[in-house]
């Protein structure tokens, strides 16, 4: 098959049957870069994948959704004003930048959801659902318990799938407006992917109770998906069993649907209470020694199941937790390089992991107050609302980091290179025999 597609073949990610192997980073607020309204700056948004795709990042992950949320804190404008109203401005920024990384030979992951309310998410197609948007518009600053059970609600609502599936059909069957290209029938479009980190709720009774509809959601989502558009993958945007009640039972089971075509995992150290940026230096070798064992780990699973991986989210904060260019960065450099080197051995042992995307591209923004308005000068700063704005942001003066993600993304297609003979001796006809 010569269609230029990603596709899986024997637990491996492949393009025209050959390996597919990757560096990559988040980007996911391109497409506000790439409006033609207040928020869009293209030239910038050029130079910004120019500059990625000159140190071999040729993946990113990108936001396809945002839904009008009463999170007191919360990416505006929205991508979806309400049920059915979509922002065209924001749908052409995500035409310009696909258009843009098609030239450059880039492939886009595209999530469809979010179960954090920075963008909207779950809980504001819940809200949605039960008219609190309309009735009830003042923000509210839901508890992190209050937020995960009312976005974990949204699984068993079925006014509020019915909504999201309207964005599904509308992205998805969309016909991007600079290249002409159907985004059903666009190889720059690596995969669709359920949500950012959709998690069945925590630990307890509601979590458990929830659990079903969660794996029927992602069955019948990705079943969904695949009947609106057979040339892509589908994913979960899961981050591992960490996301799923800590268990391997539920990540499995969430993931063995013959819909879900390859497994994704997140690693946060300081989300996850592993690295304290007071004392980098001191947490960084328990941050390194956890993470070894849960991607590790992961990639076991993804092999019992039969399929490939990604890690699609991996970061590390400022020495200190500063946002400031030129910040010192001495231990997210040395965990950045210790990832790069787990990720290629590991791709050189079995290939079922096919790259890793760095949280997150800040390009030529800079860490600010997060008072400041969204404006394109201080737009894309790698880090959602809620977090101090340029926390985990890599910035395109950030020299030191970009050299290791540079040497990485070679080390990545030089084992593409090496890898693609084998494969393909691999799909021969075997001689003899009848």
């Amino acid at each position: 098959m010569n269609d230029n597609f990603v596709r899986v073949e024997r637990s491996r990610l492949t393009i025209n049957g050959s390996p597919y192997f990757f560096a990559g980073a988040n980007f996911w607020d391109g497409c506000y870069l790439g409006s033609p309204g207040f928020t869009g700056d293209r030239e910038r948004l050029r130079r910004e994948l120019d500059f990625l795709h000159a140190h071999g990042i040729s993946n990113l992950r990108i936001m396809a959704a945002g839904e009008a949320s009463r999170a007191a804190n919360a990416v505006m404008p929205p991508m979806q004003r309400g049920p059915g109203e979509a922002d065209e401005d924001l749908l052409k920024g995500l035409d310009y930048l696909l258009a843009g990384m098609a030239e450059r030979g880039m492939r886009a992951v595209l999530y469809l959801n979010n179960f954090w309310d920075w963008s909207g998410g779950m809980a504001a197609y819940v809200d949605w659902a039960e008219q609190t948007l309309v009735h009830e518009p003042a923000p509210v600053n839901r508890s992190w318990k209050e937020l995960v059970e009312r976005a974990a609600s949204f699984y068993g609502n079925p006014q509020a799938n019915g909504y999201y599936r309207e964005h599904i059909r509308r992205i998805v069957t969309r016909r991007n407006t600079v290249s002409g290209v159907s985004y059903a029938e666009d190889p720059a479009i690596m995969s669709w992917q359920l949500a950012n980190e959709p998690r069945p709720g925590i630990f307890g009774t509601g979590a458990r109770r929830n659990l079903t509809s969660f794996i029927e959601w992602i069955d019948s989502t990705a079943a969904y998906i695949h009947e609106l558009d057979r040339n892509h993958l589908i994913s979960t945007g899961s981050e591992g069993c960490a996301g799923c009640l800590d268990s391997e039972e539920c990540f499995e089971e969430a993931h063995r649907t013959p819909g879900i075509d390859y497994l994704t995992i997140h690693v946060w150290p300081y989300n996850w209470r592993w690295f304290d940026p007071r004392r980098s230096l001191e947490t960084l070798p328990q941050s390194m020694e956890r993470s070894r064992r849960y991607i590790l780990r992961h990639i076991e699973l993804a092999a019992r199941l039969g399929k490939p991986i990604v890690l699609e989210e991996y970061g590390l904060c400022r020495d200190g937790g500063a946002v400031e260019p030129g910040a010192p960065a001495v231990a997210r450099d040395e965990y950045f390089r210790f990832v790069a080197s787990l990720i290629q051995d590991a791709a050189r042992s079995d290939g079922s992991i096919a790259g890793a995307n760095f949280w997150a591209w800040g390009g030529e923004a800079r860490g600010v107050r997060n008072d400041t308005p969204w404006t394109p000068e201080v737009l894309a700063p790698g880090a959602p609302p809620r977090e101090p704005r340029g926390f985990n942001a890599v910035y395109d003066t950030d020299v030191s980091t970009m050299s290791i993600l540079k040497n990485h993304a070679e080390r990545m297609s030089q084992l593409q290179r090496e890898s693609a003979p084998a494969v393909a001796a691999s799909r021969l006809p075997k001689s003899g025999g009848s």
